[in-house]
């Protein structure tokens, strides 16, 4: 069974920085792509970064491009989102999951972590 667990979140002021981590277990977390998404209050889901199995292929979403950085440890199954230049509407809850595919953003486990609250203070 597959276990993400996020941590990391917290209160900070804008133009702050937070690093979030994931660590996963029950699957074979070098054969995937990994990303994190966030789900801020009254509004869908949506995808925020993703690396590849290697940790060469990075993509962002235009909204975090430049101030986010993803990276991934494979010995220790864990991905970690480095975020600076916070502002206001990055206020999220953030979680992780594993992509479909590198050209599919789509989460590819149903089940989630209970995520890291993220929260930007003007």
């Amino acid at each position: 069974q597959v276990q993400l667990v996020e941590s990391g979140g917290g209160l900070v002021q804008a133009g702050g920085s937070l690093r979030l981590s994931c660590a996963a277990s029950g699957l074979t977390f070098s054969s995937y792509v990994m990303g994190w998404f966030r789900q801020a209050p009254g509004k869908e889901r949506e995808f925020v970064a993703a690396i590849s199995w290697s940790g060469e292929g990075i993509l962002y979403a235009d909204s975090v491009k430049g101030r986010f950085t993803i990276s991934r440890d494979n010995a220790k199954n864990t991905v970690y989102l480095q975020m600076n230049s916070l502002k206001p509407e990055d206020t999220a809850v953030y979680y992780c999951n594993a992509l479909n595919t590198w050209f599919d953003r789509r989460p590819r486990f149903a089940s989630w972590g209970q995520g890291t609250q993220v929260t930007v203070s003007s």
